[in-house]
Parts: C-alpha cells; sequence; structure tokens
C-alpha cells in the first residue's frame, strides 16, 4: 500500500467516442466551466456540413445533447443547464454576447459589446467575466444591466493569449493570466504574465506567471479564514531557467489574527520536459492541496500549507490544454489533444503511507490525514494521543483525540482514558473540550452522544441535550433514550426514540401517552404490528369516536391487521350503531364485491333503526354489491317506496309499488320511470291509469313527456287513445310537438285539438308546423267544416294548394274569406286566386275589384301569364293604367302594356322607341313572329346583341347587322359575327367593307373593325380592307398608325408586298417595322427600311448577323465611316476567327471595350505579336493592371525577354504572381524565373531552379521560403535525381512537420530508397522540433526492414510511440514479440494476452503472461488462458490461477478442467479457494479426496463447507469399503435430517452410539422406539438403558415401562422410570398454584362479562369479538375456559 501512488488517474470519457471530430478538441472549441459539464463547438463540413454545440453532461457522459447553434463560443453554466454563446457582428469588431436556460427555452441576457471578446468566464453561478483587448468586465446576467467594466489590462499582458480569469469568492480579488511565445533564441519557451488585481484598493500589480489559483485556509487558531493566491512561474533569470511554485497571502490580516508566512518551492522539470510550462492549477479544499498540470502532462502536487513536494508524475502522454475543478472528489479533470477526459483524485489508502514512508515527513502526513480524513495516519495519531496524555497536556490530548483522522481515537477507552483525569477546580475538563471539539466539527457518534447525555443531566442542562438534537449533533440510540425517559422527560425520550428507530420503545411511548392514532401511524411505517384488539377495547370504553377513527384507519391499511367484522361486531356488541355506521361508510368507500355482506350489514341495520340514514346512504351510490331484493324489501317496508322501487327487479313487484303515487315524490316517479324498458314503463303506465285514471293522468303525461324518445311516441299515443283520453293527448302531443318530425303526430295533435276546441291552437300549428300531411289535414279540416277557415287558409297557403282553398271558399260562399286571403294574407297568390275564379266563371267585375283592391302589392308578371293563357289580357288594360299613372317603372308592367299595344297595333314603333321601362329582349321576341324590323329595334335599343345577330341571320338582314356590329364597337360581338364557324361571315364581311366603313367617319369605329379583323387572323379581308382606307385617298390614309398596320399585316400574310408598301408609304415607324421585319426573316426589306431611315448600325448588324455578309458590311463601314460601324464589324471578324482585321477593325474603332474577347481570341491563335499592338493601343485609352499583366505575359510569349524586364521594372501593378504562374505552367521557365526572382517568391523560384535542374540553387530558395509544400519539392526532386545529401537537408525540415510526414516515407518507399529513409529520420531523431511521428515512422521502418533495431527502439521510445499506429504495423508483419510489447504498453492487455497465447513460440513468457492476464478484462481470456496452459505448460498452471484465483469464476474453472479430465492437477489452487463455499469447488474436492482415501480431509471439508450436493455424496459412499466414509454418510444424512437412513447406517455398522445420538438429535419418537425395539430384539440390554438415557425427552413411559417388562430389562429401566416419577411430580405442584391464581382472576372476569353482556342488545343475534391474541394464547396455554367463554365459543362455532 505504501507503494501505491497517492494521486489515482482514470479515463472517464474519450471524446471521438462520442462523434467528436479530432479537429474540434481545441482550447478555442471546447470549454469546461465545472466538473458538470463539457462543451464543444463544431463546425463546417466535419460536423455534416452544419454548425453544432455539443453539450456533453458528465453524469451522463454518452448521451451529448446536440444542438444546431453557430457561434464564436460557448460556455455551459457551472451548476445549471444555462448556456453563454458569443457570435461576432459582420462588418463590425464587435461581439454579441446572449444567455439561454436551455430548460426552459428562455432567453436570459443578451449584449452587444462594442469592442471584440478576446476571453470570457463564468466567475459564479449568475457572472460572467468578459476579457477584451483593455479592460475587464463583468457581466450579471440575472438582470437587465449591462457588463460593468471592473479595471484595464496592464501593459504586460498586451500580446498575449489570455488563458485564464479567475475571481474570489467575495469577488475582492481578481487575476488574469495570459502566455505568449518565448524569446528569439528559445521560442519553444512559452513565457507566461498575471495581472493581480485588488476590488479594494483599485489597484494592478504586474507579475510573471504561467499559472494561479485562489485558495482560502485558516491560519493557526485564527477566527476567520485568510484569503491566498498560488502561482507557478518559469521563466530566464540570468541565463538560468527557473521554476517555482508561490504561496503568499493577499490584503493585510485583522487585528489579532496570525498572518500567513510566505512560502515558496522549486517546480522540477527533467531535462526531456527543459521547454514544458504550467498551463493550468487547481487547489483542492478537501484536501489542501495544489495541482500543478503542464503543458505535455506533467502533474506537480503540492502542500497548500507547506509549500512542500509530495508528488511528480506524467499523467498524459498528449499535451494538456484545459483542465477544471473536480470539488466533489478534491481532484480535478484534464483534457489532452487526444480527446481523452481524464480524472485526478486523490488515492485515499495509500496518500499518508506514501508521505510517511516515502518522503519520511511524518507533520506533513498526520496534517494532510486530520484534513482530509484519510487513513492510514492511525499509528501517528495514537502515538502523539499517548505522548500528549503522558506530558499531561489533556486538552491538546483530546482536541487530537477529536481531530484524529477516520475517528481513530474516538474510542470508548479513549473517553474513559479522559474521563479519570482529575481537573482542578476553574477549569474545563478534558472530556468537554473534546465533546465540544467533536461539537464544532460534526456529529457525534452513539457512545459519544451516551456520555455526553449522561455529563450534561448530571449537571442538570437538559435543554443543551435537546438543542443538540435539534440541530442534529447527536446520533440517538436506544440507551440514550432511556437515559432521559428516567429522568421523567418522555416528550424528549420519544424524539430520541424515533430517530433512533427504536420501533418497541416508540409503540410503548405512544401507548403510554394515548396518542393511538400516531402509533397506528407509526406502526405502518415501520411495519410494526402492535395489538390492536386491545388497543380498539380499551378506547371503546373511554373515547367511542377516538376508537371509530382508529377502526378506520386499521381498516385502511393494506392486509388489515383486525377484520373488519370484527371490528364492526365489537360497536354493535356495545349498541354503538351511529359509530358501526360511520366506520362502515369509510371502510366501504371502495365499493369492492367482497365487501357485499357488510354493504348489506350496514342498510340492514339503519332501515330497521333509522330509515333517514339509510334513505341517505342510498341516495349517495355509495354502494353497489350489497343484497339489493332483501333492502328492497326493507324499504317498502320502512316506507321508501321510491327506493323499493329502485331496488326491485320483478315487474309485478314493481307494479304493486308504483300505484302508491300519493306517497311518492312526482320528480322521483318520473326519473325512475326512465329506468324502465319500455315495454314496462308502457305496463306501468297502464296500471297507473287503470286504477285512477283522473288522479295519475297528469303524472302519466308527465313521464310521457319526459321519455318519449325512450318509450316510444306510438305506444303512448295508442295507450291514450285506448283509454279515449284525447285531453291526454292533446296535452301530450303538445309538449313532443316541437321535437317530432313525424306528420302523423302532427295530425294527430290537430285533431285533437280540434275535438277539444282548441280552434286558436289548430292555427297555430297549422302555420307554424313543417311535418303534417297537407293533403290528410286540408282534408279533414274540410270535413270538419269550422267556422273559422283561417286553419285551412294555413294549409293551403303554406302547401300550395291554393286552386283548392279558391273553389272551397267559392262554393261555401265564404267570399270574405277569398278577399281577406288576397289582400291580408299573401298577395303573391293572387294570380292563381284569379285564374281558378276565372275557370269557375266567377263574376268579371268581381275578379276586377279583387285585383284593384291589391294593386301595387300584385305580382304582375305571373297574374298576366295567367290571364294570358286564358286570352283574357284586356282584363288588364285597367289595372296596368292605374299603375303607370302611379309611376309605376316596373319592366313586366310595361312588358304588359307594350303587348297590348302591339297586338292593337296602336303605334308600336313610337312605344318601343320611347318606352325606356320594357325589357327589350321580352318585347323583341313577341314582336319576332308579328314585325322582325320591330324587333329589330327593339333589341337595338336594349343591345339584346345576340338576339339581334340571330334574328338578321334569320331574315338575311346582313346591312343592317354590319351597320349595327360597326356602330356597337364591341370586340366580343366582332368575334361572334367573325366566328370561322359561321355560316354568314362572308356576307357581313362584304357588307362592312363595302358599305358599313366607307360610311363611317368615327375613327374609333374604324380602329376596332381593324382590331376584330386582326383578332379574327383575317389578313387578306384585312389588307382589302386597309388598302381600300390608307391607298385610295381616304380621310385615313396618311395615319401613321394604318400604314404600320397595312405593312405589319402583309408582312404577317403577303411578303411580295412589303418592298412595293415600303417604297410608297413614308409615315410609317421605321425602326419598330424594321425590327419587326427582321423577326419576320425579311432581311433585304429590314435592310432598306434602315438605310431609308439612316439607321446605320442596325443596317450593318442586318448584314452582318442576317445576311452574313461581311464584304457588303466592310463597304457599308467604309462608305459611312462611322466607329460604332467599326465595332460591330470588329466583333464579327472576331467571332469569325479573323484576329487580323478585327485587330485592325477595333484600332480603326479606337474601341477597346471588347478588350477580353480580343486577349483570348489572341491567346486562342496564338496572335501575340498582333496582341501586342492591340495592347499598346488600349493602354492609351485604360491604365488597368490587368492589361499591363497580359501586354507582360505577350512580351514572355514572343521571346522578347529584354523588354519583358523593362517592362516589369517600370510598370507598377503588374500581377506577376499570375503571369510568372502562367509562364511555369506552359514551360516559360527563363521568363518565371526573371519573374519569381523580382518578386522575392522563393517557393516557385525553387520550383522554377528545379526544372532547370539547378539543384542547389532550388534548395537555397527553399530555405528563403521555409514551405512544407517546396522543401518537398525540392527534397523529392533531389531524390529522384540521386542527390541524397541535398535531399537529407530539405527532409530534415519537412518531417518536423507531422502532417507531411507521412507523404516523405511514402515518397521513399515507393522509389525503394529505404535506407536513405532510415536515415533522414534516425537523423530527425536529434532535432530539437522531434515529435511522435518521427518516433512512430522509425519504429515502422525498422518492422519493415530493420527488424534487428526494433525492439530496442520500442524499449527506448515506448512513450513517444503512437502505438496504436505501430500496433497495425507489427500486426502486419507478424512480429508478435513487439506487437504483445505493444498491447502491453497501450495498456490493451486483453490483445496482448491473445498474442502471447496464439504465438507463443516467439512471444510467450510465463513471468510477462502473469503480469498482463491480471488486467484483463474479457473474462473469457481467463478461461483461454487456462486451456493454453493445459495444452502446452500444464506445470505452470497452479501459479497462473493463483494469480487469477481473484477475477476467474472457480465453477467454470472445475468444469473446464473435469472436461479434460486434469482435475487432480489444480488440487493445491481448489483448496486455495474452497473458501469461497462454492458448490462446484467443494464437489471437486470432495471427488479427489475420495479418490485419494482421505476420510480426514473430507470430514473437514463436508463440515467446514456446505454447500454440495449432499445426498449425492452420501449415497456414494455409504457402501465404501472403509468405515470412516461410512460414518461421513451418516454424517451427512443426519445434516439433511434423514434421520432414519443415518440411523439404519449406524446400526448396521454395530455403531450403536452414533445411532442413538441421531435418533435424539432427530426429535421424532417413532425412530427413538424403533431403535428401543431393535436393541430387545438384538438382547442389547446395556444399549436398552443407554438409548431410554440418551432419548430421554422422546420415549413415553408408558411404552418404555411395557417394553421392559415384557423382555424382562425392568432392572434396566429402572432408572429412566424413577427420573420420569420425579418431573411429572414438580409439573403438577406448579400447575396447582398456577390453578388457584387463575382461578381468582377468572372469577373477576366472569363478573365484568355478564355486566357487559345485559346492555347490549346485539348479544344474542351477534357472535362476540374474538379475544385478544395475548388472551386467547394465555387461556390456551392454562388449558382452561370459564363457563360463559366456553359457551360463547359454541356459539361462535354454530
Amino acid at each position: 500500500m505504501a507503494n501505491a501512488a497517492p494521486i489515482s488517474m482514470k479515463e472517464c470519457l474519450l471524446l471521438p467516442s462520442l462523434g467528436i471530430n479530432q479537429q474540434y478538441i481545441s482550447f478555442t472549441n471546447l470549454t469546461m466551466e465545472s466538473e458538470k459539464y463539457i462543451c464543444v463547438r463544431e463546425m463546417g463540413a466535419a460536423s455534416g456540413g452544419t454548425n453544432n454545440v455539443v453539450i456533453i453532461d458528465m453524469a451522463q457522459p454518452m448521451q451529448p445533447m446536440r444542438r444546431p447553434i453557430t457561434a464564436d463560443s460557448a460556455l455551459m453554466n457551472p451548476n445549471s443547464k444555462i448556456i453563454a454563446l458569443k457570435a461576432a457582428v459582420p462588418g463590425q469588431t464587435a461581439d454579441h454576447l446572449q444567455v439561454f436556460n436551455l430548460d426552459t427555452k428562455a432567453k436570459l441576457g443578451s449584449h452587444q459589446m462594442p469592442e471584440q471578446v478576446v476571453f470570457w468566464k463564468w466567475i459564479s453561478e449568475t457572472k460572467i467575466g468578459i476579457v477584451s483587448a483593455t479592460s475587464v468586465y463583468h457581466w450579471n446576467v440575472d438582470g437587465s444591466s449591462a457588463p460593468a467594466k471592473v479595471f484595464d489590462r496592464a501593459s504586460n499582458l498586451n500580446g498575449t493569449q489570455v488563458i485564464k480569469y479567475m475571481v474570489t469568492p467575495d469577488e475582492k480579488w481578481c487575476v488574469l493570466i495570459g502566455i505568449a511565445p518565448g524569446s528569439a533564441d528559445r521560442p519553444q519557451l512559452v513565457k507566461g504574465y498575471m495581472q493581480l488585481y485588488s476590488m479594494a484598493q483599485s489597484r494592478s500589480q504586474a507579475l510573471e506567471a504561467h499559472a494561479a489559483a485562489f485558495a482560502s485556509i485558516k491560519v493557526g487558531a485564527n477566527t476567520s479564514p485568510s484569503t491566498l493566491i498560488s502561482f507557478a512561474q518559469k521563466s530566464m533569470v540570468n541565463g538560468q531557467l527557473v521554476s517555482k511554485l508561490h504561496v503568499i497571502e493577499l490584503g493585510t490580516p485583522a487585528a489579532g489574527q496570525t498572518p500567513f508566512t510566505k512560502k515558496q518551492a522549486e517546480l522540477f522539470f527533467p531535462p526531456e520536459f527543459a521547454d514544458d510550462f504550467p498551463v493550468s492549477m487547481q487547489i483542492s479544499k478537501k484536501y489542501g492541496l495544489v495541482y500543478v498540470i503542464t503543458k505535455l502532462g506533467l502533474l506537480f502536487v503540492y502542500d497548500l500549507e507547506t509549500a512542500t513536494a509530495v508528488y511528480r508524475s506524467r499523467i498524459s502522454p498528449d499535451p494538456i490544454f484545459l483542465t477544471s475543478e473536480a470539488d466533489s472528489v478534491g481532484g480535478f479533470y484534464a483534457i489532452n489533444r487526444r480527446g481523452q477526459v481524464l480524472l485526478a483524485t486523490v488515492n485515499e489508502q495509500s496518500m499518508v503511507p506514501f508521505i510517511s514512508q516515502s518522503l519520511n515527513n511524518l507533520d506533513l502526513a498526520l496534517a494532510i490525514a486530520k484534513r482530509g480524513n484519510l487513513p492510514g495516519a492511525e499509528a501517528l495519531v495514537g502515538q502523539n494521543f499517548e505522548r500528549l496524555f503522558g506530558l499531561g497536556q489533556y486538552k491538546e490530548a483530546a482536541v487530537a483525540a477529536a481531530e484524529s483522522p477516520m475517528g481513530a481515537l474516538r474510542t470508548k477507552e479513549t473517553i474513559e482514558k479522559l474521563k479519570g483525569v482529575q481537573v482542578p477546580a476553574g477549569q474545563t475538563s478534558p472530556l468537554l473540550q473534546y465533546f465540544g471539539t467533536l461539537l464544532t466539527k460534526g456529529k457525534l457518534n452513539p457512545l459519544e452522544s451516551l456520555e455526553l447525555g449522561r455529563l450534561v443531566l448530571s449537571q442538570n442542562k437538559k435543554q443543551l441535550l435537546e438543542n443538540w438534537m435539534n440541530e442534529d449533533k447527536l446520533e440517538c440510540d436506544e440507551a440514550l433514550g432511556d437515559l432521559v425517559k428516567n429522568t421523567g422527560d418522555s416528550d424528549l425520550a420519544l424524539k430520541i426514540y424515533l430517530k433512533a428507530q427504536a420501533t418497541q420503545k416508540v409503540v410503548t411511548a405512544f401507548a403510554e401517552r394515548g396518542q393511538f392514532e400516531e402509533l397506528v401511524k407509526y406502526s405502518g411505517q415501520v411495519g410494526h404490528k402492535p395489538d390492536y384488539m386491545y388497543i380498539m377495547q380499551s378506547l371503546l370504553m373511554s373515547n367511542p369516536q377516538a376508537a371509530a377513527k382508529l377502526a378506520v384507519t386499521i381498516a385502511q391499511q393494506p392486509g388489515p391487521p383486525v377484520d373488519v367484522n370484527t371490528i364492526t361486531d365489537l360497536f354493535l356488541q356495545r349498541n354503538m350503531i351511529r359509530e358501526a355506521t360511520s366506520f362502515l361508510l369509510e371502510v366501504l368507500k371502495p365499493n369492492l364485491p367482497e365487501q357485499a355482506m357488510l354493504q348489506t350489514k350496514v342498510l340492514e341495520i339503519n332501515l330497521v333503526t333509522y330509515p333517514n340514514v339509510a334513505d341517505a346512504i342510498l341516495a349517495n351510490n355509495m354502494f353497489t354489491h350489497y343484497d339489493r331484493p332483501r333492502v328492497a324489501q326493507l324499504c317498502e317496508k320502512a316506507g321508501l317506496y321510491m327506493r323499493a322501487l329502485q331496488h326491485y327487479s320483478d315487474l309485478s313487484d314493481i307494479k304493486r309499488v308504483i300505484i302508491n303515487t300519493h306517497a311518492i315524490e312526482p320528480q322521483a316517479l318520473v326519473e325512475f320511470c326512465g329506468t324502465l324498458s319500455p315495454e314496462w314503463a308502457l305496463a306501468c303506465l297502464k296500471e297507473m291509469l287503470s286504477v285512477n285514471a283522473q288522479q295519475n293522468l297528469q303524472l302519466v303525461v308527465q313521464i310521457a313527456k319526459e321519455y318519449t324518445e325512450q318509450i316510444g311516441s306510438s305506444g303512448i299515443i295508442d295507450l291514450l287513445e285506448e283509454f279515449k283520453s284525447y285531453e291526454g293527448l292533446y296535452f301530450y302531443l303538445g309538449s313532443y310537438l316541437a321535437f317530432s318530425e313525424d306528420p302523423d303526430v302532427h295530425f294527430k295533435y290537430i285533431e285533437a285539438a280540434t275535438k277539444t276546441g282548441q280552434v286558436k291552437e289548430v292555427e297555430r300549428v297549422t302555420r307554424e308546423s313543417n311535418f303534417y300531411d297537407p293533403e290528410k289535414t286540408k282534408q279533414f279540416l274540410m270535413e270538419a267544416k269550422l267556422q273559422d277557415a283561417r286553419p285551412l287558409i294555413n294549409v293551403c297557403d303554406r302547401f300550395d294548394l291554393i286552386r283548392d282553398l279558391a273553389l272551397y271558399l267559392f262554393k261555401n260562399n265564404m267570399l270574405k274569406y277569398i278577399e281577406a286571403y288576397v289582400q291580408k294574407v299573401n298577395p303573391s297568390k293572387a294570380p292563381e286566386i284569379v285564374g281558378a275564379l276565372l275557370d269557375v266563371e266567377c263574376d268579371e267585375e268581381f275578379v276586377s275589384n279583387l285585383i284593384l283592391s291589391v294593386r301595387s302589392l300584385l305580382p304582375v308578371e305571373p297574374l298576366v301569364a295567367e290571364v294570358e293563357k286564358r286570352n283574357r289580357m284586356k282584363l288588364l288594360t285597367t289595372f296596368l293604367d292605374h299603375l303607370v299613372s302611379e309611376g309605376s317603372t316596373d319592366a313586366h308592367v310595361h312588358n304588359a302594356l307594350g303587348k297590348i299595344i302591339i297586338d292593337s297595333n296602336n303605334n308600336p314603333e313610337h312605344f318601343l322607341t320611347t318606352n325606356p321601362h320594357y325589357d327589350s329582349e321580352v318585347v323583341g321576341k313577341y314582336c319576332e313572329k308579328r314585325d322582325p324590323n320591330l324587333a329589330c329595334v327593339a333589341y337595338k335599343r336594349g343591345q339584346c346583341d345576340d338576339a339581334l345577330v340571330d334574328c338578321t341571320n334569320k331574315n338575311s338582314m346582313f346591312k343592317l347587322q354590319a351597320r349595327y356590329v360597326v356602330e356597337r364597337m364591341d370586340l366580343d360581338l366582332w368575334a361572334k359575327v367573325l366566328d370561322p364557324e359561321s355560316e354568314h361571315r362572308r356576307q357581313l364581311i362584304d357588307q362592312v367593307v363595302s358599305t358599313a366603313l366607307p360610311e363611317s367617319k368615327n375613327p374609333e369605329q374604324v380602329s376596332v373593325s381593324v382590331k376584330a379583323f386582326m383578332t379574327a387572323d383575317l389578313p387578306n379581308e384585312l389588307i382589302e380592307l386597309l388598302e381600300k382606307i390608307v391607298l385610295q385617298n381616304s380621310a385615313f390614309s396618311g395615319n401613321p398608325n394604318l400604314q404600320n398596320l397595312l405593312i405589319l399585316t402583309a408582312i404577317k400574310a403577303d411578303g411580295t408586298r412589303v418592298m412595293d408598301y415600303i417604297n410608297r408609304l413614308d409615315h410609317f415607324d421605321g425602326p419598330a417595322v424594321g425590327e419587326i421585319a427582321v423577326g419576320s426573316e425579311l432581311f433585304e426589306e429590314a435592310y432598306f427600311i434602315y438605310k431609308k431611315f439612316d439607321l446605320h448600325v442596325p443596317a450593318i448588324k442586318v448584314l452582318l448577323e442576317n445576311l452574313g455578309s461581311i464584304e457588303r458590311a466592310h463597304e457599308y463601314a467604309t462608305k459611312v465611316e462611322e466607329k460604332e460601324c467599326w465595332s460591330e464589324l470588329a466583333k464579327a471578324q472576331l467571332a469569325g476567327g479573323n484576329i487580323k482585321d478585327a485587330i485592325t477593325s477595333y484600332i480603326r474603332a479606337d474601341d477597346e471595350s471588347n478588350r477580353d474577347s480580343v486577349i483570348a481570341e489572341a491567346k486562342k491563335s496564338d496572335s501575340y505579336e498582333d496582341l501586342v499592338k492591340y495592347l499598346k493601343m488600349v493602354r492609351s485609352k485604360v491604365k488597368e493592371a490587368s492589361v499591363d499583366t497580359e501586354l507582360a505575359y505577350a512580351y514572355a510569349k514572343i521571346g522578347e525577354l529584354g523588354h519583358l524586364e523593362e517592362f516589369i521594372v517600370s510598370t507598377p501593378g503588374i500581377n506577376l504572381q499570375s503571369v510568372g504562374d502562367r509562364c511555369f505552367d506552359e514551360g516559360i521557365f527563363e521568363a518565371s524565373k526573371i519573374i519569381f526572382t523580382s518578386l522575392s517568391n522563393w517557393g516557385r523560384l525553387a520550383s522554377t531552379l528545379v526544372k532547370l535542374t539547378q539543384y542547389q540553387a532550388a534548395v537555397d530558395a527553399a530555405r528563403k521560403a521555409n514551405s512544407s509544400k517546396t522543401w518537398k519539392e525540392v527534397c523529392f526532386a533531389c531524390v529522384e535525381q540521386e542527390e541524397y545529401r541535398l535531399a537529407q537537408l530539405c527532409g530534415l525540415s519537412i518531417i518536423v512537420n507531422a502532417d507531411d510526414l507521412e507523404d516523405v516515407s511514402e515518397f521513399y518507399q515507393g522509389r525503394g530508397k529505404n535506407e536513405e529513409l532510415i536515415a533522414l529520420m534516425e537523423a530527425g531523431l536529434g532535432l530539437e522540433r522531434s515529435h511522435m511521428g518521427i518516433f512512430t515512422e522509425l519504429g515502422i521502418l525498422y518492422a519493415k526492414y530493420k527488424l534487428d533495431k526494433l525492439m530496442e527502439h520500442l524499449k527506448l521510445f515506448s512513450n513517444k510511440i503512437n502505438i496504436p499506429k505501430l500496433i497495425r504495423v507489427c500486426e502486419e508483419q507478424m512480429h508478435w514479440k513487439a506487437l504483445s510489447f505493444l498491447y502491453v504498453q497501450y495498456d490493451e492487455y486483453d490483445n496482448a494476452a491473445n498474442v502471447m497465447m496464439n504465438h507463443s513460440p516467439e512471444a510467450w513468457e510465463h513471468v510477462a503472461f502473469k503480469d498482463v492476464a491480471v488486467k484483463v478484462s474479457n473474462a473469457d481470456l481467463f478461461y483461454k488462458a487456462i486451456t493454453f496452459y493445459l495444452d502446452e505448460h500444464p506445470l505452470l498452471l497452479c501459479d497462473l490461477l493463483a494469480v487469477l484465483s481473484s477475477r476467474i469464476d472457480h465453477s467454470r474453472v472445475v468444469d473446464v478442467m473435469r472436461k479434460r479430465e486434469h482435475l487432480p492437477l489444480v488440487k493445491p489452487y481448489l483448496l486455495s479457494v474452497q473458501q469461497s463455499n462454492l458448490v462446484a469447488v467443494n464437489e471437486a474436492v470432495n471427488d479427489l479426496l475420495i479418490e485419494e482415501h482421505d476420510f480426514e480431509g473430507l470430514r473437514n471439508s463436508i463440515e467446514t463447507y456446505d454447500n454440495f450436493d449432499q445426498l449425492q455424496l452420501a449415497t456414494r459412499i455409504e457402501k465404501h469399503d472403509i468405515m470412516e466414509f461410512r460414518r461421513i454418510a451418516t454424517l451427512i444424512y443426519k445434516k439433511s435430517l434423514r434421520w432414519k437412513q443415518s440411523m439404519q447406517l449406524s446400526v448396521d455398522d454395530k455403531l450403536y452410539k452414533d445411532a442413538m445420538e441421531t435418533a435424539a438429535q432427530s426429535g421424532e419418537p417413532e425412530l427413538a422406539e424403533e431403535l428401543l425395539k431393535g436393541f430387545i430384539a438384538d438382547g442389547n440390554k446395556e444399549c436398552f438403558a443407554a438409548c431410554l438415557y440418551t432419548c430421554y425427552d422422546l420415549i413415553k413411559p408408558d411404552i418404555a415401562l411395557q417394553l421392559a417388562w415384557m423382555n424382562g430389562m425392568t432392572d434396566h429401566a429402572m432408572p429412566y422410570m424413577i427420573q420420569v416419577m420425579r418431573d411429572q411430580t414438580s409439573k403438577i405442584d406448579l400447575l396447582m398454584a398456577e390453578r388457584a391464581e387463575r382461578k381468582k382472576e377468572a372469577e373477576k372476569t366472569d363478573d365484568d362479562s355478564s355486566n357487559s353482556q345485559q346492555s347490549n342488545m346485539y348479544a344474542q343475534m351477534l357472535p362476540p369479538a374474538l379475544p385478544s391474541p395475548m388472551q386467547y394464547q394465555q387461556q390456551q396455554q392454562a388449558g382452561m375456559y370459564n363457563a360463559n367463554g366456553y359457551n360463547q365459543q359454541q356459539q361462535f362455532q354454530q
């Protein structure tokens, strides 16, 4: 234990295993603010194309939470799921900060910083520290305030990378840390700078430090803690490297406080870590240790108070970039570049031994043990205590004992020792000092609590004890409770018992206090079972209400300890009906089927005694499982008829009860009928009407109304009709009518109302109802011949039976009702009335007066139709004249009047042209058959286009139609008449061309007509029309639009006419027409149009683009001599590939706009000389770098290097890089050399020199370039040319970059240069920047090409090699020994073991294999190793099993060895593990012992280890040749309670003593008697006497005496009989004494019992409660019952 490391390291998590890409495991992308959360930012393609934030909860690390969040930084709150995000503001040097609660999805805060944030960190649960380039801010995210500036950054932090910011918990001190590259001569030694700021003094101090941390400790006897800062620095001082740890106190201590002495210690870095530096510091509050972690993975551990070095180790082979404090375990988390999340904790078992033994620092070991309560210092603490005690320093000894680690001295011996100290008066007792220290530190154990209790109670200071109890300073037990109880304070004693969980004591205390409810509650909580019957009987005598509550509490417990029936009987025996009812109602609330009997009982009791209570219980519907028929009978007897109805299930019973309507609430009876089936309900209603129809009719109707849908209206109606109750029908149907749509129901209601004289109701229903049969109702009302005709009028009016109504009223001479109906009810039906009256030849005067009486209310159209059908139109003349005179504008009135005028031929044309109110379509249609001209007049007046066109087509009136269409100017009308499907289109067009348009003087009419012809696609007809208008000196000849239209129509329809029109017309739109001509491929016409209008550019475009004549275009350009024309020509020439002419034309056009195309075409045709001329022209007009660049390239192409150099020197702004690259790509290396030299582009120059085979110069250029790519290019070229010296120079500069190492290796190996590559790698080992990749790659090369050097390399540099990569190579190359070594170094013990076993000749070695085997994690490998050893090294198997014994399944090992039949080989192992008492192991050992005839060993085995198949073993050895094995069989049978078999085996072997002992132990009298009879049969008298003595308790005296007397062995039985007589005499004496005492108690009990039974009215009908379990037990033990108790028991059994 002393040699174990004091700090334990374990890998908690591997971030790549969670899908986190390696590139995001860095300081900028990963944050860990506390031990709770890790936050990683993923960006771009590596995270699936989206930006994510991954949050890892360390409590559930394998369930990371990914959120699609884009941010520059993300911080998780140290304690809760709150995340802070930082993102740059686009286009500004500012950062936007936001804080979100991930659980509630709420934004907690947001702020935009005016400057960039370079570092930020949570400094508390609600505050964030923000560091900018110049200042430090604190932002409280709880409120809406902006970040507050705290201090400005010190100048020593300028240019550094901030890596840490911390604040003390009281926010009085802040520290900011940054790092920067080292000096020029040693840049890898990073410098650290620290700024310490005091909030109280507003002052900063600049220091050199790489890491720091705050801490708080108490110095000596100080009352308040001191604030410390610890920081680590590594710097060059006077040329020497100095590394130190400092611990200093911040601020000035208060008066009377002991200041902390400044401490410092050396940080020792091994030589190979000379350039390493601290990156983080953590301080353990739990242990007072300082952890300093370096970049390369070193851990330094120091004691905070003394700055003493405790431990140093390398905890990670990969660089560490982040750490976080782990408060809960007193350690820290560290994350390295590989993605390992490592947890460092104090090894509590080995820390103190390590310090005391390895460091030999006993004081420090004791201090840390006390501080962290660590084991291992028991001896030191004991020695210190004895030393102080021996010196008489009792106070110090007491404090030392109280503060002993792990409570090593908190024992009874220590307390007794302190109690024995004699203290002078006035001084504090060491024992009190001891207890005071313990109370300050924490909680006392039971022993200490008891001793302290005795001490304070003896001083009468019980209040102190209560205070300590409330503060949870004492650990209570029964002894302390008893101590307090003896003082008389039962309340405090009860508290102590409760806290100590002393169940029996608590129950006793509750019982003594009478707190039975608390007793029940407590008993249920702790699972205790009190004597509830005794408690109940006690409460019934003193407090029945409390008894009822207790009974409920008992019954509600799961698995009630007392039956509910028993409790109920207890109440009823004492005539406590109310309490019993209350109890049962509470208990029976669940309403369970098994409670049916109790439900019936509670209802019976109350129906007999308190019917109202029973009624209330039934009203609440609490119970559903009781005996309903029994309850129904009792309800009927009690007069609760409604309850009886609800419980009866037989119709005869219901009918018998239901007629008692005088005693039943009507509403309840109505509701009850709703529960019956329709048949039963009708039967009950019928019974009610039969008994007393007059009295029950209203109730029957009410029930019928309520349940019409359920019972059925038809049945109810039939029932009422059966009793001829029209009044009932009237009232019933009146309520049902509003909800019924049955026509029969509505008719019957009308019929019933009519027969009961309810005429007003008949009138209302006929007016409002929509469901009666109108024909049937009409017929009924006509037959009823009511004096009031309004119901009939309603029916006929609503259902359009007007004719029948009119005829009925006319025949019955009820003309006043006709007038009233027409005038007041429905004037709109007057036309039908008039028609009916005219059909029955009614007087015309009456009809005319009837019409005039209505006038304007009368619908004219149907009236005219009715009269017109009967050819009586003149009848309406007076009526219509009246309407017109009254100013009517109704079209129907004027239509009718017009028809009368047309028929009478009374100047109809005047009416048709002047009347504005008639309907033109209606009147025109009326005129068509009489006079088409009149019809056209009407249609034209109303613009009835379709009707007019149809009329003119039918009558061939096309001239009229043409004029109408032209004047109408409606394109839709034109579209209809010009429809190609129209057979009259040609005639109409002829009339339009010849007559209608020539007559028109309206330009709009002409325009619409032309547009209509165009829309109808009639180009030839349109040309004909336009030529007549435009070319024949009409009013529209000079109209530009018509000229345009004529030419465009000709372009579309007849292109041969276009040229003629161009020559003849001068007012058309030349550009527009020309463009259309081009679109219609009339290129010559278009050219002449453009030429006619002097449009030169469009003209030359037509020549070039459409006619394709460059010659004509050149001629035209020469003729007009315009630059635009030359430009167009140049474009065409350029497009045609004539670059030379194109450049000439561009120069004549002085046009540089298309220079990019010219340059591109010149490059394609390699016309660089012409291009030079063109570019010179371009440079005269524009000054652009691209032009200069192309000119420089053109110089290079034509080989004018002199001009090129001169041009480069004189012309700034040339993109020489582009020119050089192009020259290089095209092999113009001399030109590219000139360019790259002028640019100082050493990388490209080196590439160019390689192409020119100037290798030494190339190496020099590469050195200047110092680029990995350049080095590789030059190196590879030198290798190709076998310039190995130069190649190695280049290679050394490449392989220091791990990313390029593999490329170099592959190149060398691909060309077979293995020796040279190995030499290069070996040279690289000594480089200052050598890294893991070089060591790994060299190992791979050794594995492939120089096996003899491989193992030496692995052993020297195992900690610098990428082991997984080398493992794959060794596996491929089958280097098994090296492979197993690598697996061990990489902690892959499973794979190492497999390799050793699978390739044992080369890889196996026993000692190494044992070391590996104990560390494997796959249990199957243990058994594979066992099989391997059995096959190859059987003699070493026990040694292996001894090592693996703590990890293997011993049963499985036994199974393997049994199958291989090598069990004896591992006997030593089996004996060593038999203590586990496993079946397989025990049986295997027993088998081996049997085979070896080792009966002593077998006896010891079965007596010590009993876990095996005992019967199988006994059966196996009971017939063994050796007697001792047979004795073992008897022993096994005894242990298995197979007494008879054991005894028989002993008898067979004549082992009579064993047989007698077996019989006695069995406790079975039969066995003892059988053995006794066996001895008699054998005549073995001595054994007979011995058996009687041995089996004394099993053999009955009568049997022993009988056997002895019958077989002449009385003398041998006499000692037994004497003992029997003595025992019986003693028992009788005892019983007699007890009987006398019990008789007195029984007499007293009989008196009490008889008095109680006389007062109980239920004593004869209910069984009494059973006695309490305790009483029953006592009575059974006594074997006696008094007479009264016996009779009660007999009654209960009956």
